[in-house]
């Protein structure tokens, strides 16, 4: 009884001592990542800030690393900052994308509470919704071409076609579309060619106000519809049909990690 009673003062020393040291881990541990995640956010600033300045230079110096050190010397940071974006124009146009794309959201949004109390149909929806993300890109419409061929390019394809999907799938959800079926992807893809070709449509457009980039968008909505409805019909299209349209859409979102769980 001597010899285990001696023992345990050292016994409960050493455990008081673990867990200490355990505890100074879980801590120091805690601290680093806490570190990293402000230094991250901080770094994501700088860089939002860079961009959002660079876009005002794209007019006169195009989607390029010389848009991005002149607009890091605007937020006060030497021009051999683009240094941080190694995809130089390609992370503009991303940057661009990305911020036109949240901008219409917030602008669906509305549109949604004002299709409540007077209501829509979902094809105007979708007219209006897309007509204003042309909109977003008349600004830069003369270096636009310049944009469409950057992303292009094979490292950039992955990133484009996202947004696009992105784009597409946030204009369907806010036009009140919750078909889990074969419609679900029918309409995406339909709406997807539509804006695309309108986008074509619009960088060689003269007409005031955009107005022939809208007519054009206005006749392929209604083309979309009715092919839509031709897919749809049981009598006019084979299952193979719609099981090609579903695993295309699927393994192009699976590819690029996109998740759309509302």
């Amino acid at each position: 009884m001597s010899i285990i009673f001696r023992f345990k003062p050292v016994i409960a020393r050493y455990t008081r001592s673990s867990a200490i040291n355990v505890y100074k881990v879980r801590y120091s541990s805690t601290e680093s990542n806490q570190s990293q995640g402000e230094n991250e956010q901080y770094e994501s600033d700088i860089k939002y800030k860079i961009l959002s300045e660079s876009l005002k230079f794209v007019p006169e110096k195009g989607w390029s690393k010389e848009a991005i050190s002149a607009g890091a010397e605007v937020v006060g940071y030497p021009g051999i900052t683009h240094g941080l974006f190694p995809r130089a124009g390609a992370d503009l146009v991303n940057f661009f994308q990305t911020e036109s794309n949240k901008k219409l959201v917030e602008q669906m949004k509305v549109y949604q509470k004002e299709s409540e109390l007077v209501p829509v149909p979902p094809v105007e929806f979708v007219e209006k919704a897309i007509q204003q993300k042309l909109l977003m890109i008349v600004p830069y419409k003369r270096r636009w071409p310049q944009a469409i061929a950057i992303m292009s390019l094979p490292p950039n394809v992955p990133t484009a076609l996202a947004s696009l999907l992105t784009l597409v799938d946030d204009i369907c959800y806010y036009a009140g579309d919750r078909a889990v079926d074969f419609n679900w992807y029918a309409r995406r893809i339909g709406i997807a060619g539509v804006y695309k070709a309108s986008e074509l449509y619009l960088i060689q457009d003269s007409s005031p106000g955009q107005l022939k980039t809208f007519e054009f968008l206005h006749r392929r909505l209604l083309e979309a519809v009715q092919i839509h409805d031709l897919i749809c019909k049981k009598d006019s299209s084979s299952p193979g049909t719609k099981d090609s349209i579903v695993s295309a859409f699927v393994t192009a979102r699976n590819i690029l990690g996109l998740n759309w769980n509302r």
